[in-house]
């Protein structure tokens, strides 16, 4: 049985949702990083970056969510584009969320939420680029239903994972920029598959404060700042 190293950021959820939607049995195994589980030898091993998600599957070890979506694409041939023009289009917008979506958004969580001292112009800085990648996708969704058109894929599902958090990064009122981002948003989510993903958060318990001690583990640049 595959074992899915996981915890309920954007991109562990992303790969829960493929493993669901593609009825793939899994074992899921909490990695609770603000307790620093990640920096566990044991868990190095297997990812050497200390981030979640990591997966084995047999003899087979794989991490970085884009590059599991891949993978378990591959391995079950579905949710993937036919056609070389689709394909390329499938792996231009995949690496669209892996290098544009997922990090500006991530950093603008961290300087708008967690960073002390994060000063206005990197705030600022992140948040444009978030928003701006946001709209780009906006705008690629307004005259279809799914990221590569009527068919559901394994884009859709990395895009789920991060338009999730849209409003914790932009703000609450962000999904009024980003129509098509929310249409988008509550159709995969309407999906049994990611409902089924969503009900991991009942599976196990992670740790939900902020503090000094998370801080401290989540960001160590801090440390040496201080």
């Amino acid at each position: 049985m595959i074992r899915f190293f996981y915890n309920l950021s954007p991109n562990p959820m992303k790969v829960a949702l493929c493993l669901e939607e593609m009825g793939l049995p899994y074992e899921p195994v909490p990695v609770d990083t603000r307790r620093g589980e990640q920096f566990d030898p044991a868990y190095t091993s297997l990812n050497p970056n200390a981030k979640v998600p990591s997966l084995i599957d047999g003899d087979v070890t794989v991490f970085d969510s884009n590059a599991i979506l891949l993978y378990l694409a591959g391995k079950t041939g579905r949710f993937l584009p036919e056609g070389e023009a689709v394909r390329g289009e499938m792996l231009s917008w995949l690496m669209f969320v892996a290098t544009g979506i997922g990090p500006f958004s991530g950093q603008c969580v961290h300087f708008r939420h967690f960073a002390r001292d994060g000063g206005a112009y990197a705030t600022e800085r992140y948040a444009f680029e978030a928003r701006r990648h946001w709209g780009i996708l906006d705008r690629r969704l307004a005259d279809r239903a799914y990221v590569l058109g009527e068919a559901y894929t394994i884009v859709d599902m990395a895009v789920w994972g991060w338009a999730r958090m849209v409003p914790f990064v932009l703000g609450e009122t962000a999904f009024a920029e980003l129509p098509n981002v929310k249409r988008h948003l509550d159709a995969v989510s309407a999906r049994p598959a990611a409902q089924a993903a969503e009900a991991l958060k009942g599976r196990h318990t992670f740790k939900a404060e902020m503090d000094d001690e998370a801080r401290s583990i989540m960001f160590p640049a801090t440390r040496s700042a201080a």
